[in-house]
């Protein structure tokens, strides 16, 4: 159970590049973290006139989102392509229809000049509304398209949005479903409940963060810890069908696969594993639509005979964005070295159930992850030896439950005595 929930927490951040599948050959190679193409990163910020107000670090919320917007700039790596669009920002007036339209692309997502874009940043002044839910529509498409960089929104916001019904958290939603590998982060100044819930369901639905910022410097820390992450090399998802059968699932060697599957359905796909390795996978799958309030997803490691080895499974009631699960399979090692690998079907099944009027197609996005790794040498390793280091903590237990005894039935003894001789 320690091992399934490790994994299922470890997955749960992978769901950056959900898209439909398409048929993929058997002995496929997944793709490997690429730095090639350059990350691109988009800095939404709310400039609705709550950003007046006095009370971070006694200045207004827009003064530190300015201090820090320009000490990112001046942070930024060479190799990262920067934008910034702003929501609010333009229209003052009442009238509800012309305010969720305002949101602009401040400086476009390119190469940076720093001079031109802290330029840009000195002229924003609050202003009006917080269409957050439109802002995200158009963000998504301030990016280059073509390129396997990887592409995050930064939004940084200190209310909910008030363009209702358009529900930013849908939006969000869709964006992942779209498949174009866009993570989401939020961050909210002086959240209160609500918008914090909110910025949260929009960070999750894309695998983003949701931060609290209450104080300058965090605000600052925060978005350059973003940007710096986005120029880190980036994993990308490779698109598998898998079968209806384990007979004709394809073989996916270690890496990370995108798939589609069907409400109550399952999809089955072929790992090969020597003797001595270690099967590792864990699988994520993405609520990116209306679903009923119970659910479930089931992740299992069954020989081509049919018999199960070992299972992963989670569920839950309520809302969710993502469940995942995961599971591991040493195989041992044999005397015979010119031993074949075992072929090992992995099947992933979901118990999600539509709602009316939801539709069934595209199925929901799943990701897949493969790892066949060294298998377990010795006692220090957890898969072989159950606690691995809590071992030690529980010998100093014991040891010291012994020490306690023995003083303790020493000092006994003495009080006795003592009251014998009273």
């Amino acid at each position: 159970m320690i091992i399934r929930t490790r994994l299922a927490a470890g997955v749960c951040a992978l769901l950056a590049a959900l898209g439909a599948g398409v048929a993929f050959p058997a002995g496929a190679t997944a793709g490997e973290p690429t730095g090639e193409d350059a990350p691109q990163v988009d800095l939404v910020l709310d400039v609705s006139g709550s950003m007046r107000t006095r009370d971070i670090d006694g200045g207004t919320r827009m003064a530190a989102a300015k201090q820090a917007f320009n000490e990112v700039l001046d942070a930024t790596p060479q190799e990262v392509r920067l934008g910034i669009r702003t929501l609010g920002a333009d229209y003052p007036g009442d009238d509800r229809k012309t305010g969720c339209k305002d949101t602009a692309q401040l400086y476009p997502v390119g190469p940076l000049d720093r001079t031109e874009a802290k330029t840009a940043v000195a002229t924003l002044a609050p202003t009006g509304w917080t269409p957050i839910g439109p802002a995200l529509l158009k963000a998504a498409d301030d990016f280059t398209a073509s390129g396997a960089g990887s592409k995050r929104i930064v939004l940084i916001s200190d209310g909910e949005d008030t363009c209702a019904p358009l529900d930013p958290c849908e939006v969000a939603r869709e964006i992942a479903a779209k498949g174009i590998g866009l993570t989401i982060d939020t961050l909210g100044l002086v959240p209160n409940t609500k918008m914090r819930q909110q910025l949260s369901c929009i960070a999750e639905a894309t695998g983003g963060t949701y931060t609290s910022v209450e104080h300058a410097d965090e605000l600052t820390d925060r978005v350059n810890q973003l940007v710096d992450r986005a120029a880190d090399p980036v994993a990308t998802p490779v698109a598998a069908r898998g079968a209806d059968a384990c007979a004709e699932a394809p073989v996916l060697d270690s890496g990370l696969y995108t798939d589609r599957e069907e409400f109550g359905r399952q999809r089955w796909y072929r790992v090969d594993v020597a003797p001595g390795k270690e099967l590792r996978a864990s699988v994520s799958v993405a609520a990116d639509r209306a679903v009923g309030p119970s659910y479930g997803v089931l992740l299992r490691a069954v020989t081509t005979h049919g018999r199960e080895i070992v299972r992963g499974e989670a569920a839950g009631e309520g809302r969710t964005d993502v469940l995942s699960t995961g599971l591991r399979y040493p195989k041992p090692e044999l005397d015979d070295e010119d031993a074949p690998a075992e072929a090992v079907c992995l099947q992933v099944t979901n118990s999600f159930s539509v709602t009316p009027g939801t539709k069934t197609s595209p199925g929901l996005p799943l990701e897949l992850t493969v790892d066949v790794v060294d298998g377990p040498g010795g006692s220090h390793d957890v898969a072989a030896f159950g606690l691995g280091r809590g071992w030690w903590l529980l010998g100093v237990l014991v040891l010291a439950g012994f020490v306690a005894g023995l003083l303790w039935g020493w000092l006994s003894r003495w009080r006795f005595a003592v009251w014998r001789t009273n």
